[in-house]
């Protein structure tokens, strides 16, 4: 195994929840690579998550900010800078919810203000993000932006609800933020449509479960663990991948790409 991909690497790491969730995944692979980075979430997040542990473990510091809150990120990139002794190399964007889910509301009787709370929180922070980095050139050059995402920003989940919308939008965002980044910058911002994976927040979407297992039976790999894509996100903060940018990457064991599985086949013969 490669080691000290991210030597002297410095970053944010948004949305670290518990020792479920991609992000802390993320943050225990890229302290094991010699990278140093701040940890980020929102108060009510920090009060209900461990983030303290991950803290202790990655000797990392924690600096609370509403990814939705412009003051807050301002205040963020800025103190990152300074605790980390010189600009960023990466960040990453794990942050996404979405009320009408939370509130049992189905896709066709959303409450738009919930809607519209999900997409700030989902898709339009990750714009916030990447313009306060932006305005206080907080980047280094060839530096790497990563947000996490979803299939069902290219296809339907009916149980997905509003967060297909809001992939769709993190995705077109990195698209066009990363033409901007990478012609003034040099930085890349790429999106990672990561299998269905057994974290908190995605336990919380109506039939999680049984769609975890038809993803599994339908991907040739089987589908893609949190800790194979924290290990891919810290490829994609690496050297090694310095001109990629603008991408959508599946990372998921073949889903996207497969029609139909054996085993789904011999499944509905049974």
């Amino acid at each position: 195994m490669l080691k000290n991909l991210l030597k002297n690497k410095k970053g944010i790491i948004f949305g670290a929840l518990d020792d479920k969730s991609i992000a802390w995944k993320v943050a225990e692979n890229a302290s094991l690579q010699g990278a140093s980075f701040v940890l980020s979430n929102a108060p009510i997040a920090l009060r209900m998550g461990k983030i303290e542990e991950l803290s202790k473990k990655t000797n990392s510091s924690i600096i609370p900010a509403d990814a939705t809150n412009i003051e807050d990120l301002d205040k963020l990139f800025k103190e990152s800078v300074s605790k980390l002794g010189g600009k960023l190399d990466f960040v990453l964007h794990s942050i996404g919810m979405s009320v009408n889910v939370r509130k049992g509301r189905d896709y066709t009787d959303q409450n738009y203000d919930f809607t519209i709370k999900g997409f700030d929180v989902s898709a339009l922070s990750f714009h916030k993000v990447l313009q306060t980095a932006w305005k206080n050139d907080s980047m280094n050059d060839f530096g790497s932006i990563v947000a996490l995402s979803y299939i069902a920003a290219q296809k339907t989940f009916p149980d997905y609800n509003d967060m297909a919308e809001n992939k769709s939008f993190l995705e077109s965002i990195a698209r066009s933020f990363g033409y901007h980044y990478g012609k003034s910058k040099n930085v890349r911002i790429n999106t990672i449509s990561q299998s269905p994976t057994l974290t908190t927040a995605g336990s919380g979407v109506k039939g999680f479960n049984e769609f975890f297992e038809y993803a599994n039976n339908i991907s040739p790999l089987g589908n893609a663990s949190a800790i194979d894509c924290a290990k891919y996100c810290v490829s994609l903060f690496s050297d090694y991948t310095k001109m990629v940018t603008m991408q959508n990457l599946f990372h998921d064991g073949g889903f996207s790409s497969t029609g139909v599985s054996q085993e789904i086949i011999d499944n509905m013969k049974s």
